[in-house]
């Protein structure tokens, strides 16, 4: 809830600040440049300070980024609130995968478990907003006090966690960094890169582009974010099933075939009922794609602890440069031209899972 609430605020923050389609597109992608470098960073700070502190330290950012939004009074507070919600985003990311993966190395339906946790989260803020901005949108103030609490909540059911503080232990023979020569690495971060190239994209922009274009009104346009998180919540409880019954290569192939297929959908269509569809089937194609895609490199991150952070920082990339990408179109050729560059980023997005499932299925790497 916490981590995804800006692309739903992303309207009013612009609206009540004025901002521009460059400018905002911009404080999307501090928010990823932030998920970056915290995912990084929280695999490599337990190191020296311990797990417990080091997840405690960068969570405390989501308290602050809210109180930055709601009290800043200027842009570069803003800039500055969006990019403090990354960082806290990506140690919770990193944490989490780390931690049930360590539980269950490679095992799919777990980690689809986890990731359907988070979609909870993801379309419950949407919901509450519209509520509170449907007779006034100069509530949404309201949702950020509210989120403030979360944040707090949020710190302190870290705090209780049951685990050690006990530093993470170098391997014996120091920083192993192998993983650079499996090529699984490779494969496993161009797919992770560009389905977050258009996940963000999508996630960052797409209420503002409903909205914007005049193909939905404003509360129909933040309830698209809600349908979006609802149905990649349902894929990935169908994913997490699917994958003790199929190959997950198989799987991944379909999913892969279908963002390419609903993505086209959601943007050309241009009536309620078939952007709804659009949205409905993109979010239930891309929700397992994150998850099994780690799931392949279970076994490469139990073996190489650190790779995790190599694979998630440079997968995180996507996700800050794709927004401004689409935020600068959109500035100089309009939103439309903006969100239409997610179409090259879904096709090259299939081609990776094309390659890494030839890969796992010509290396007999476990399914």
């Amino acid at each position: 809830m916490l981590a995804l609430s800006i692309g739903s605020l992303l309207p009013f923050i612009r609206d009540a600040r004025g901002l521009d389609y460059a400018f905002c597109g911009l404080i999307v992608s501090l928010h990823s440049v932030g998920n970056l470098i915290s995912s990084f960073a929280a695999g490599m700070l337990p190191v020296f300070v311990g797990r417990k502190k080091s997840i405690l330290l960068f969570n405390a950012f989501f308290t602050i980024s809210y109180l930055l939004i709601i009290f800043g009074n200027n842009n570069l507070c803003i800039a500055f609130a969006f990019f403090m919600t990354g960082l806290a985003r990506g140690a919770t990311s990193n944490f989490c995968n780390t931690t049930i993966n360590s539980l269950a190395p490679g095992k799919a339906w777990i980690i689809n478990g986890l990731h359907a946790m988070f979609s909870i989260g993801a379309f419950t803020f949407p919901i509450l907003l519209t509520v509170l901005t449907a007779a006034e949108p100069a509530q949404w103030i309201y949702a950020c006090y509210f989120m403030l609490a979360m944040g707090i909540l949020s710190w302190i059911l870290y705090y209780m966690i049951p685990i050690e503080n006990a530093k993470i232990e170098r391997q014996e023979k120091g920083s192993n960094f192998d993983f650079f020569k499996e090529p699984l690495f490779y494969l496993c971060t161009m797919t992770l890169f560009f389905y977050l190239c258009a996940e963000q994209g999508v996630i960052g922009w797409m209420i503002t582009y409903f909205k914007d274009t005049g193909l939905l009104n404003a509360s129909l346009s933040q309830i698209t974010a809600s349908v979006l998180w609802i149905m990649i919540l349902a894929g990935r409880l169908t994913t997490a099933w699917l994958s003790t019954k199929m190959q997950k290569g198989r799987l991944l192939l379909v999913m892969g075939v279908g963002i390419v297929i609903f993505f086209f959908l959601l943007l050309f269509s241009r009536s309620t009922p078939w952007i709804a569809f659009g949205i409905m089937g993109f979010g239930y194609s891309m929700a397992g794609i994150y998850p099994t895609t780690v799931s392949f490199s279970g076994n490469l991150i139990q073996k190489y602890p650190v790779a995790w952070s190599f694979i998630l920082t440079l997968a995180s990339i996507g996700s800050i440069v794709m927004p401004s990408v689409i935020g600068r179109i959109a500035e100089n050729a309009g939103i439309f031209y903006g969100m239409s560059s997610i179409v090259a980023v879904v096709f090259i997005d299939m081609g990776c899972i094309i390659s890494l499932v030839a890969y796992v299925r010509r290396h007999h790497v476990e399914e």
